[in-house]
């Protein structure tokens, strides 16, 4: 998956994309701040609706931190530019993934929770794309590195997922070889959501990604299905993130 087509410099070697983010939004925590989340929006979105949102839930120990992802052109709408993680042409496993744009966004998002006091618990969630990026980032946390072999130093404590997919599905069991990183696949808490009335991500992919999760490692994953539910959220699904992520990070969810 890529923001961009392939773009060729001189000499025959791809050029290096540039990636500009777009504007962040802050949700302050109304009590004591215990957590930081980044939360990823989906495709043609930006991080103030999703702000807007979350300001809302009763969770007053988190600092939300939405940020908008580049627009670029993407594959999927035949090279029409729009807000977006990395660049798609479809989801299935075959499909080209564009694993420098999942880098790039993989790290803004390590690089807006590395400020964070050292006592607060991390994590990385979103929607559609967004979950997408989420899973791509918990999957180099457990490699302990970026597609690119750079180092991935810092540590989540949960993943949130809702209405996405698993990009780079077939290299996850590499990303996970060894002790420590098969550790830290087993023990990293794993929220996925998804409706089966889905149009846009179909159900299938959300409940292929959880068994793939699942089958590779990650044993601490929670995996839910809302019968009636199309592509977006509704109460019932964030009332099950905040009783959730509560329960994960240990909040205490007092003002």
């Amino acid at each position: 998956m890529s923001f961009s087509g392939p773009s060729i410099g001189t000499g025959g070697r791809a050029a290096r994309r540039a990636f500009e983010f777009g504007r962040t939004y802050v949700v302050k925590p109304k009590g004591k701040h215990q957590a930081t989340i980044v939360w990823l929006h989906g495709l043609g979105d930006n991080g103030s609706s999703w702000s807007q949102l979350l300001e809302t839930l009763p969770l007053p120990n988190i600092k939300w931190i939405c940020p908008t992802s580049p627009a670029q052109p993407l594959t999927l709408f035949g090279g029409f530019p729009t807000t977006a993680w990395f660049d798609v042409s479809d989801l299935s496993e075959d499909a080209h993934q564009d694993e420098e744009g999942m880098d790039a966004s993989a790290a803004h998002v390590l690089s807006l929770l590395s400020t964070e006091p050292p006592n607060i618990k991390l994590g990385v969630g979103g929607f559609s794309m967004g979950a997408a990026t989420a899973l791509y980032s918990a999957s180099c946390f457990t490699h302990g590195k970026f597609g690119n072999g750079n180092a991935y130093p810092t540590h989540l404590d949960a993943v949130v997922g809702l209405s996405g997919w698993l990009p780079c599905a077939k290299d996850l069991s590499k990303k996970i070889e060894g002790e420590e990183a098969a550790n830290r696949a087993s023990s990293l808490p794993i929220l996925l959501c998804h409706g089966k009335a889905d149009d846009v991500v179909r159900f299938r992919f959300g409940e292929k990604s959880a068994q793939k999760l699942s089958s590779t490692g990650f044993k601490n994953l929670t995996f839910k299905a809302y019968d009636s539910l199309g592509h977006y959220t509704i109460p019932e699904e964030m009332d099950e993130v905040c009783s959730w992520l509560t329960s994960k990070l240990e909040l205490e969810g007092k003002l």
